[in-house]
């Protein structure tokens, strides 16, 4: 039997350790909502999102991408349910003999370091899907509309597929 062979994710002959924004997006394995819940307001009260401890761990996870890697910045994110919305910036200095890591170097390292800490609160095989998806943001109008996704995230979370509340 013959194994089907995967689509890159990537951009080809993109560069992903060069000075940008990018839009990152994980999921949980098997969609599983263990990281937060949103629990839907009255009236026009907006909705809640609640950290769970999964959910607060990978928060420390990422608040810390910024001291591990000196030229990453962590614009925006949001911890959903099932998976996680991360807005981010690389910001190399020039001249710098040591290569900057790619977007996959920090994604790789931050899904490890995460399920290694979250291993600590409950006996977990594996925490993330095997890949993750990014866009590589174009200009300050795909900035915003990313920004106003991860702040909206939440409130579209009833209409959401993979939300088992519905």
């Amino acid at each position: 039997m013959e194994l089907q062979t995967r689509k890159p994710n990537r951009l080809k002959n993109y560069d992903y350790s060069q000075n940008g924004a990018y839009f990152i997006t994980i999921c949980v394995q098997d969609r599983k909502p263990i990281l937060s819940q949103i629990i839907v307001g009255e009236g026009l009260a907006p909705p809640v999102l609640k950290l769970l401890p999964f959910g607060e761990c990978i928060k420390e996870r990422i608040n810390n991408l910024e001291i591990r890697y000196e030229n990453v910045k962590i614009d925006n994110y949001v911890i959903m349910p099932n998976h996680i919305h991360i807005l981010m910036r690389i910001e190399n200095q020039t001249g710098g003999a040591s290569p900057s890591p790619t977007v996959s170097d920090i994604i790789c390292a931050f899904k490890s370091l995460s399920t290694l800490e979250c291993k600590k609160l409950l006996p977990i095989d594996i925490l993330f899907q095997r890949s993750y998806h990014d866009h590589i943001i174009r200009d300050d109008i795909d900035y915003q509309q990313i920004w106003q996704y991860i702040d909206e995230n939440p409130i579209k979370w009833a209409e959401d597929k993979y939300n088992t509340n519905i």
